[in-house]
């Protein structure tokens, strides 16, 4: 299934992230450029960079140039995400071109690919949860209560994998219909942003 493949990618994309654990190790994305094993790859990359850097920049002995340096880079990343999340769905669309909706086909109030976002950060959360559940300097306490988050997570996993894959296959037997909505996001365009624009007068 889809979804299960998904998983096993974001999985791969964090191992690999790890073998280093450093925000500027350089992506070696395994998957042919134009596949969607590749998009899926990337997004998780980005998602666990990010990551990582939002761990950095709440260091409190932070140096106040590198903090803006990080959070420049959070702003670019978060633009990248959006963007990826957009390429995937695009990719299901151009998938799914083909499928007439059968009368009385409805609309999901988020795409398939906005929720495969929540489930690539899901994913962080269970290896970084399960980390937590096993670091043996950790006290009993600390341990025991992120085993009981980490079951949380993955019951999560289940649940939210498992409405994806529905999602795709209703899509698919032209039960469900999408569209692609561009963000839009205006902060980061110096023609709709008014502290940007209004520096060129």
């Amino acid at each position: 299934m889809f979804i299960n493949q998904a998983i096993s990618i974001f999985q791969q994309s964090i191992r690999d992230y790890h073998v280093k654990d450093s925000v500027d190790t350089e992506i070696r994305n395994p998957y042919p450029v134009d596949s969607v094993e590749h998009l899926l790859y990337l997004k998780n990359w980005v998602d666990t960079v990010q990551w990582h850097l939002e761990d950095i920049i709440r260091d409190p002995q932070i140096d106040a140039v590198k903090a803006l340096q990080i959070k420049r880079k959070i702003d670019t990343s978060n633009q990248y995400r959006t963007d990826l999340v957009e390429y995937i769905d695009s990719w299901l669309l151009k998938e799914n071109q083909q499928v007439k909706p059968l009368p009385g086909a409805t609309f999901n109030t988020e795409s398939p690919a906005w929720a495969i976002d929540r489930l690539s950060i899901l994913e962080l959360k269970i290896y970084h949860m399960d980390i937590e559940a096993n670091r043996t300097e950790a006290s009993d306490e600390h341990r025991l209560k992120c085993q009981g988050k980490l079951t949380v997570l993955l019951e999560q996993r289940s649940d939210l994998s498992t409405a994806i894959q529905q999602l795709i296959d209703d899509i698919a037997a032209g039960k469900k219909y999408m569209k692609v909505y561009r963000q839009m996001k205006m902060y980061n365009d110096e023609s709709l942003n008014p502290v940007l624009y209004q520096q060129k007068k």
